[in-house]
């Protein structure tokens, strides 16, 4: 079985979201999708509208996710890789460049984004819109 993991906060889900889970899983069999936790976003200087907990469930109801992790600190994804026998790590192509290293773990893939829609632009129409 091959095995596909991703990361992200996954807050607010929308089309961008879908489209990158579906398409990192047909690079693989089983995808795991590791989410920022509640104290990780804290760290980042983030805050999600939806717990972590709440973005967990939501993400386990995706059809193409087959396993949600927490994702606690940026250095763990080498270990994640290990433990769940990872060959495939995916991430948006805005992150370009940047997990390259992981490559002497598995293959690394960078996806295009999906044009037109983000949650930092879903959360600036509606702060603008009241």
């Amino acid at each position: 079985m091959k095995k596909v993991i991703t990361y992200g906060t996954f807050d607010i889900l929308h089309t961008g979201h879908i489209n990158l889970l579906r398409r990192a899983r047909q690079y693989g069999d089983y995808l795991v999708v590791a989410i920022s936790s509640d104290s990780f976003n804290a760290l980042k200087g983030k805050q999600a509208y939806y717990s972590f907990e709440q973005r967990k469930v939501i993400l386990e109801a995706v059809r193409y996710v087959d396993e949600v992790i927490p994702e606690h600190v940026w250095e763990q994804k080498e270990d994640d890789i290990k433990k769940h026998q990872i060959d495939v790590f995916v991430m948006g192509d805005d992150w370009k460049g940047q997990f390259d290293y992981l490559k002497e773990h598995c293959d690394v893939i960078y996806l295009p984004r999906t044009v037109g829609i983000s949650t930092t632009k879903i959360k600036t129409d509606l702060n603008r819109n009241g």
